[in-house]
């Protein structure tokens, strides 16, 4: 069936059989919807046309204004990537160009790494009582502070993340974000903690939900700690009869008690459906 709308043969009136499509039928009734109810709502403002390029005048003019927010909305985004920039920039280069350094930090295992106490400070609440030298911390720093709990590369991601915000692209290995979310969570870097917690949740699976598990107890992570018993529950046999699972149990005796509760609560869901009020 040609169309006497959108058909290529539209030009050619044929009265009285011209046909239109289904698609051009509904939008028409849409068109005559649209103009009778402008009429019905202002019965007594005037004619239907004038009423009618009223509302298209009302409709431009919002659409116009929601674009120019969008304008500046795309504005202040710019103007905030570019002041981030900036400001990542300079800490980077005054870190990696060892710019006025005045502490070493010293990881477990390998050379120090220069730094500033007031980035240290600044970002860690931790740090900033370790280089005060408050009584429930260490004496006050002099030249250097240690972290022996963390390598000389997972080091260099701390203070790398502590100076610009981000976490390298490198920092891709489990062990590595296990490492941070740790350091997170013990000097008190809540932004490192989110930025690690993102990453391993998005990883997790029933090969890994075990390592997980203990490194979300150790971290005090309430959300990573969620998502690897929700893990560990959907893949149950897998993991309980995984070779790690025995030296786990022996390792985490308060966590195979979570997870025994948590399958037979899963359990119990499965088998005895909530009851419905009739």
């Amino acid at each position: 069936m040609d169309c006497c709308i959108c058909s290529p043969m539209a030009s050619m009136y044929r009265p009285p059989r011209n046909t239109i499509c289904a698609a051009c039928y509904e939008g028409a009734k849409s068109i005559i919807a649209f103009f009778n109810d402008d009429e019905h709502a202002d019965a007594d403002q005037g004619s239907v046309k004038s009423r009618g390029l009223a509302k298209l005048n009302t409709a431009t003019k919002r659409l116009r204004d929601a674009w120019e927010e969008v304008k500046q909305m795309r504005c202040r985004e710019e103007e905030t990537n570019q002041r981030v920039s900036f400001l990542q920039e300079g800490f980077a280069a005054a870190w990696k160009e060892g710019i006025h350094t005045d502490i070493a930090v010293k990881p477990g295992t390998g050379p120090p790494i220069q730094a500033h106490k007031a980035i240290l400070a600044a970002r860690s609440e931790v740090f900033r009582h370790i280089l005060a030298g408050d009584d429930e911390y260490k004496a006050a720093a002099g030249e250097s502070i240690s972290l022996p709990e963390l390598s000389h590369d997972e080091l260099s991601h701390l203070l790398a993340f502590l100076y610009t915000g981000s976490l390298p692209p490198c920092t891709e290995e489990e062990r590595q974000l296990h490492a941070l979310l740790v350091a997170g969570d013990k000097y008190d870097v809540a932004y490192l903690r989110r930025a690690c917690e993102g990453r391993l949740a998005a990883r997790v699976d029933a090969g890994n939900a075990l390592r997980t598990l203990e490194v979300a107890e150790l971290s005090s992570s309430a959300a990573l700690m969620e998502r690897a018993m929700g893990t560990v529950v959907e893949h149950a046999e897998e993991v309980v009869f995984s070779p790690e699972y025995q030296d786990f149990a022996v390792r985490n005796a308060s966590l195979c008690v979570q997870i025994t509760r948590a399958l037979l609560a899963a359990g119990n869901k499965s088998t005895f459906p909530a009851k419905t009020s009739a």
